[in-house]
Parts: structure tokens; sequence; C-alpha cells
């Protein structure tokens, strides 16, 4: 998964939770992602781009304080 801004990212079907960790180290989970949009950013040539085009203007977020 070769990609400029994002480091790692997984998918949690119970919740609806996508969380995505930044290659900044920063980690946000979006809320109430659909799974299918989930397997289409997996599936994205460009997951950066996907994530801003199509996950952050729809989904709610909250940053994520690792310990």
């Amino acid at each position: 998964m070769p990609s400029s801004v994002i480091s790692e990212f997984n998918y949690d079907p119970e919740t609806e939770t996508l969380r995505v960790k930044y290659v900044s180290g920063a980690v946000y989970d979006y809320l109430k992602v659909p799974e299918e949009k989930y397997v289409a950013m997996k599936n994205a040539s460009s997951k950066g781009t996907y994530l801003n085009q199509e996950i952050k203007v729809n989904y709610q977020f909250r940053k994520v304080d690792l310990l």
C-alpha cells in the first residue's frame, strides 16, 4: 500500500469505523463509514486522494490519542 500520506488503515465493520494512521504519526477514526467505502479505498490507485475526496468531506472524525 504505497502512499505518501497514509502509512496504514483498517476498518471495524461492527462499529463502521475507518482508522487511518498518517505518515506523520497522527491517527484518526472516521465514523459511520460504510464497508463499501473502505473496500473502495483499499482498491483505489491513490489512497490519499480517495480519502480526501470521499471520506474526509462526508464523515465525522476524531483524533485518536495513542498511549
